[in-house]
Protein backbone atom coordinates (compact mmCIF):
# COMPACT_ATOMS: atom_id res chain seq x y z
CA UNK A 1 0.00 0.00 0.00
CA UNK A 2 2.56 2.14 1.05
CA UNK A 3 4.54 1.95 -2.74
CA UNK A 4 0.84 2.56 -4.23
CA UNK A 5 0.70 5.32 -2.31
CA UNK A 6 4.18 6.93 -3.51
CA UNK A 7 3.06 6.23 -6.80
CA UNK A 8 0.13 8.92 -6.37
CA UNK A 9 0.75 11.62 -9.08
CA UNK A 10 1.40 14.98 -7.45
CA UNK A 11 -1.77 16.64 -7.42
CA UNK A 12 -3.42 13.82 -5.44
CA UNK A 13 -1.53 15.14 -2.42
CA UNK A 14 -2.89 18.71 -2.25
CA UNK A 15 -5.79 20.48 -3.23
CA UNK A 16 -3.72 23.25 -5.81
CA UNK A 17 -3.72 22.19 -9.79
CA UNK A 18 -4.51 24.89 -12.56
CA UNK A 19 -8.05 24.52 -12.11
CA UNK A 20 -7.65 27.21 -9.24
CA UNK A 21 -5.81 29.59 -11.55
CA UNK A 22 -7.17 32.47 -12.74
CA UNK A 23 -5.71 35.37 -15.25
CA UNK A 24 -7.65 38.58 -16.01
CA UNK A 25 -8.50 38.54 -19.69
CA UNK A 26 -7.27 41.83 -20.48
CA UNK A 27 -3.72 41.03 -19.19
CA UNK A 28 -3.55 37.73 -21.31
CA UNK A 29 -4.97 39.01 -24.52
CA UNK A 30 -5.79 42.08 -26.91
CA UNK A 31 -8.67 40.29 -27.79
CA UNK A 32 -11.11 38.59 -26.31
CA UNK A 33 -10.06 35.25 -28.77
CA UNK A 34 -6.45 35.72 -27.90
CA UNK A 35 -7.57 35.79 -24.40
CA UNK A 36 -9.06 32.08 -24.41
CA UNK A 37 -5.96 30.86 -26.69
CA UNK A 38 -3.62 31.86 -23.17
CA UNK A 39 -6.12 30.30 -21.45
CA UNK A 40 -6.20 27.07 -23.66
CA UNK A 41 -2.35 27.49 -23.80
CA UNK A 42 -2.29 27.24 -20.33
CA UNK A 43 -4.54 24.78 -19.48
CA UNK A 44 -6.61 26.91 -16.87
CA UNK A 45 -9.95 27.19 -16.57
CA UNK A 46 -11.09 30.23 -15.34
CA UNK A 47 -10.66 33.98 -16.07
CA UNK A 48 -11.01 37.22 -14.11
CA UNK A 49 -13.00 39.82 -16.15
CA UNK A 50 -11.76 43.59 -15.42
CA UNK A 51 -11.64 45.77 -19.06
CA UNK A 52 -12.63 44.47 -22.39
CA UNK A 53 -9.28 43.14 -24.39
CA UNK A 54 -7.50 45.58 -26.39
CA UNK A 55 -9.36 48.47 -24.36
CA UNK A 56 -9.40 50.25 -21.12
CA UNK A 57 -13.14 50.41 -20.60
CA UNK A 58 -14.26 48.48 -18.16
CA UNK A 59 -17.04 45.62 -18.83
CA UNK A 60 -19.96 47.39 -17.98
CA UNK A 61 -19.44 50.25 -20.34
CA UNK A 62 -19.34 47.94 -23.32
CA UNK A 63 -22.89 47.63 -24.97
CA UNK A 64 -24.39 44.61 -23.52
CA UNK A 65 -24.38 42.48 -27.17
CA UNK A 66 -20.83 43.05 -26.99
CA UNK A 67 -20.55 42.02 -23.60
CA UNK A 68 -23.52 38.83 -24.52
CA UNK A 69 -20.95 37.80 -27.40
CA UNK A 70 -18.13 37.88 -25.10
CA UNK A 71 -20.05 35.65 -22.49
CA UNK A 72 -21.32 33.47 -24.90
CA UNK A 73 -17.32 32.81 -26.21
CA UNK A 74 -16.12 32.25 -22.59
CA UNK A 75 -19.01 29.40 -22.32
CA UNK A 76 -18.06 27.78 -25.74
CA UNK A 77 -14.84 27.94 -25.31
CA UNK A 78 -15.56 25.90 -21.76
CA UNK A 79 -13.79 28.99 -19.78
CA UNK A 80 -15.48 30.14 -16.08
CA UNK A 81 -15.80 33.93 -14.79
CA UNK A 82 -14.38 33.04 -11.55
CA UNK A 83 -14.36 36.90 -10.57
CA UNK A 84 -15.49 40.56 -11.50
CA UNK A 85 -12.66 42.97 -10.65
CA UNK A 86 -14.60 45.83 -10.60
CA UNK A 87 -13.10 49.48 -9.30
CA UNK A 88 -16.42 50.31 -7.41
CA UNK A 89 -15.53 52.51 -4.65
CA UNK A 90 -12.34 53.31 -5.68
CA UNK A 91 -12.33 56.99 -5.75
CA UNK A 92 -11.64 59.75 -3.33
CA UNK A 93 -15.56 60.36 -1.52
CA UNK A 94 -17.11 63.70 0.14
CA UNK A 95 -15.48 65.49 2.26
CA UNK A 96 -11.91 63.80 1.45
CA UNK A 97 -9.64 65.50 -0.82
CA UNK A 98 -9.93 65.63 -4.20
CA UNK A 99 -13.83 64.13 -3.67
CA UNK A 100 -15.36 62.83 -6.85
CA UNK A 101 -18.75 63.75 -5.63
CA UNK A 102 -20.78 63.06 -9.10
CA UNK A 103 -18.93 58.93 -8.87
CA UNK A 104 -20.65 58.65 -5.75
CA UNK A 105 -23.74 59.75 -6.72
CA UNK A 106 -23.90 56.90 -9.14
CA UNK A 107 -22.46 54.55 -6.79
CA UNK A 108 -25.64 52.16 -6.49
CA UNK A 109 -26.04 53.33 -10.40
CA UNK A 110 -22.72 51.99 -11.11
CA UNK A 111 -23.53 48.80 -8.75
CA UNK A 112 -25.85 47.62 -10.67
CA UNK A 113 -24.53 47.59 -14.33
CA UNK A 114 -21.69 45.20 -12.41
CA UNK A 115 -24.21 43.25 -11.22
CA UNK A 116 -25.95 43.09 -14.56
CA UNK A 117 -22.33 41.90 -16.49
CA UNK A 118 -21.96 39.07 -13.95
CA UNK A 119 -25.53 37.79 -14.29
CA UNK A 120 -24.51 38.07 -18.03
CA UNK A 121 -20.83 36.37 -17.27
CA UNK A 122 -22.40 33.59 -15.31
CA UNK A 123 -20.36 35.29 -12.21
CA UNK A 124 -21.23 35.12 -8.55
CA UNK A 125 -18.69 37.11 -7.15
CA UNK A 126 -17.53 41.19 -7.76
CA UNK A 127 -14.72 42.76 -6.36
CA UNK A 128 -14.83 46.21 -4.67
CA UNK A 129 -12.80 48.55 -2.59
CA UNK A 130 -13.03 51.02 0.28
CA UNK A 131 -12.20 54.57 -1.09
CA UNK A 132 -9.38 55.99 -1.86
CA UNK A 133 -6.85 56.31 1.43
CA UNK A 134 -7.56 59.51 3.23
CA UNK A 135 -5.79 60.81 6.10
CA UNK A 136 -7.70 58.99 8.72
CA UNK A 137 -8.22 55.74 7.49
CA UNK A 138 -9.63 54.62 10.83
CA UNK A 139 -11.84 57.57 11.27
CA UNK A 140 -13.63 56.64 8.01
CA UNK A 141 -14.56 52.50 8.82
CA UNK A 142 -17.90 53.60 9.61
CA UNK A 143 -18.60 55.11 6.52
CA UNK A 144 -16.78 52.40 4.56
CA UNK A 145 -18.83 49.89 6.14
CA UNK A 146 -22.33 51.91 5.67
CA UNK A 147 -21.19 52.34 1.83
CA UNK A 148 -20.63 48.44 1.66
CA UNK A 149 -23.36 47.31 3.45
CA UNK A 150 -26.32 49.57 1.10
CA UNK A 151 -24.30 47.65 -1.84
CA UNK A 152 -24.21 44.07 -0.25
CA UNK A 153 -28.25 44.24 0.21
CA UNK A 154 -28.62 45.04 -3.62
CA UNK A 155 -25.83 42.23 -4.26
CA UNK A 156 -27.86 39.80 -1.82
CA UNK A 157 -30.69 39.94 -4.29
CA UNK A 158 -28.84 38.96 -6.94
CA UNK A 159 -26.77 36.16 -5.21
CA UNK A 160 -23.92 37.77 -5.87
CA UNK A 161 -20.84 38.02 -3.29
CA UNK A 162 -18.85 41.31 -2.69
CA UNK A 163 -14.98 40.70 -2.32
CA UNK A 164 -13.52 43.91 -0.48
CA UNK A 165 -9.85 43.88 -1.59
CA UNK A 166 -6.95 45.58 0.24
CA UNK A 167 -5.32 48.32 -1.74
CA UNK A 168 -2.95 50.40 -0.03
CA UNK A 169 -4.15 53.58 -2.25
CA UNK A 170 -7.79 53.20 -0.30
CA UNK A 171 -8.76 52.76 3.35
CA UNK A 172 -8.73 49.64 3.47
CA UNK A 173 -4.88 48.49 3.28
CA UNK A 174 -3.66 46.14 5.56
CA UNK A 175 -5.27 42.44 7.41
CA UNK A 176 -6.01 44.32 10.04
CA UNK A 177 -8.22 47.09 8.42
CA UNK A 178 -10.00 43.68 6.45
CA UNK A 179 -9.92 42.15 9.70
CA UNK A 180 -11.55 45.33 11.28
CA UNK A 181 -14.06 46.06 8.19
CA UNK A 182 -14.90 42.45 8.26
CA UNK A 183 -16.07 42.68 11.70
CA UNK A 184 -18.16 45.07 10.97
CA UNK A 185 -19.58 43.63 7.81
CA UNK A 186 -21.70 40.54 9.03
CA UNK A 187 -23.42 39.99 5.55
CA UNK A 188 -22.83 37.11 3.99
CA UNK A 189 -23.06 38.70 0.73
CA UNK A 190 -19.57 40.44 1.92
CA UNK A 191 -16.69 38.71 2.29
CA UNK A 192 -12.50 39.11 1.46
CA UNK A 193 -10.32 39.06 -1.71
CA UNK A 194 -6.76 38.70 0.24
CA UNK A 195 -3.66 41.11 -1.46
CA UNK A 196 -1.08 39.96 0.56
CA UNK A 197 1.35 41.75 -1.73
CA UNK A 198 -0.16 44.86 -1.41
CA UNK A 199 0.11 45.50 2.11
CA UNK A 200 3.85 44.74 2.27
CA UNK A 201 5.00 48.53 2.46
CA UNK A 202 2.65 49.10 5.78
CA UNK A 203 2.90 45.45 7.74
CA UNK A 204 3.79 42.05 7.04
CA UNK A 205 1.59 40.39 5.39
CA UNK A 206 2.05 36.76 5.94
CA UNK A 207 2.14 34.86 8.38
CA UNK A 208 1.14 37.91 10.97
CA UNK A 209 -1.41 39.80 8.76
CA UNK A 210 -2.53 36.97 7.33
CA UNK A 211 -3.52 35.75 10.98
CA UNK A 212 -5.64 37.98 11.54
CA UNK A 213 -8.37 37.37 8.76
CA UNK A 214 -11.34 35.85 9.30
CA UNK A 215 -10.25 33.14 6.97
CA UNK A 216 -13.86 31.42 6.64
CA UNK A 217 -14.25 35.00 4.43
CA UNK A 218 -11.60 34.61 2.36
CA UNK A 219 -13.15 33.63 -1.15
CA UNK A 220 -10.06 35.13 -3.12
CA UNK A 221 -7.01 35.80 -3.61
CA UNK A 222 -4.55 37.79 -5.55
CA UNK A 223 -1.30 37.37 -6.95
CA UNK A 224 0.51 40.05 -8.04
CA UNK A 225 4.01 39.46 -10.44
CA UNK A 226 6.21 41.04 -8.49
CA UNK A 227 5.62 39.02 -5.61
CA UNK A 228 6.59 35.87 -7.86
CA UNK A 229 9.75 36.92 -8.37
CA UNK A 230 13.50 36.51 -6.99
CA UNK A 231 14.25 39.73 -5.51
CA UNK A 232 12.78 42.29 -2.62
CA UNK A 233 9.60 41.78 -3.42
CA UNK A 234 9.50 38.39 -3.55
CA UNK A 235 6.69 36.86 -1.30
CA UNK A 236 6.52 33.43 0.34
CA UNK A 237 4.07 32.17 -2.00
CA UNK A 238 4.68 28.45 -0.96
CA UNK A 239 4.19 28.90 2.64
CA UNK A 240 1.12 30.92 1.74
CA UNK A 241 -0.02 28.16 -0.04
CA UNK A 242 0.46 25.82 2.22
CA UNK A 243 -1.77 27.64 5.11
CA UNK A 244 -4.26 28.26 2.67
CA UNK A 245 -4.73 24.90 2.16
CA UNK A 246 -4.30 23.95 5.60
CA UNK A 247 -7.18 26.63 6.81
CA UNK A 248 -9.68 24.88 4.79
CA UNK A 249 -9.59 27.38 1.59
CA UNK A 250 -11.33 26.37 -1.63
CA UNK A 251 -10.77 29.54 -3.52
CA UNK A 252 -8.75 29.96 -6.49
CA UNK A 253 -5.84 32.35 -6.71
CA UNK A 254 -5.57 35.12 -9.40
CA UNK A 255 -2.85 36.85 -11.32
CA UNK A 256 -2.29 40.04 -11.68
CA UNK A 257 0.61 41.54 -13.40
CA UNK A 258 0.42 45.11 -13.38
CA UNK A 259 2.37 45.94 -16.32
CA UNK A 260 1.05 48.15 -19.44
CA UNK A 261 0.63 47.38 -22.78
CA UNK A 262 2.40 44.32 -24.56
CA UNK A 263 4.54 44.07 -21.58
CA UNK A 264 1.66 42.77 -19.83
CA UNK A 265 1.32 39.92 -22.27
CA UNK A 266 5.10 38.78 -21.45
CA UNK A 267 4.93 39.55 -17.96
CA UNK A 268 1.51 37.12 -17.61
CA UNK A 269 3.50 34.56 -18.96
CA UNK A 270 6.68 34.70 -17.06
CA UNK A 271 4.77 34.87 -13.60
CA UNK A 272 2.24 32.38 -14.96
CA UNK A 273 4.89 30.20 -15.19
CA UNK A 274 6.31 30.58 -11.95
CA UNK A 275 3.18 30.46 -10.41
CA UNK A 276 2.68 26.83 -12.16
CA UNK A 277 6.21 25.87 -10.72
CA UNK A 278 5.49 27.26 -7.07
CA UNK A 279 2.06 25.15 -7.10
CA UNK A 280 3.81 22.23 -8.35
CA UNK A 281 5.66 22.26 -5.69
CA UNK A 282 3.07 22.11 -2.59
CA UNK A 283 0.97 19.98 -4.25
Amino acid sequence: MASAAGALPLWARSHWDRSRISAITDEIGKSPDEAVDFVHELRLQCVEIRNVPGSNKEYPAAREPEIQADAAHLVNEGVKVSCLDSSLLRFAWPDTAGADSARWDRRMDDLRKWLRCAQIMGADKIRIFAGLRSADPAGMLPRTVAAIGEMAGEAERQKVTLLLENDPATNVATCAELAAAMKLLPQKSVAVSWNPHASAKLERPFPGGYALLPKKRVLNVRIQAASLMPGAEMEDWKSILVALDKDGYSGRIGLETGAAGSDRFASARDSMDQLEHIVGEVS
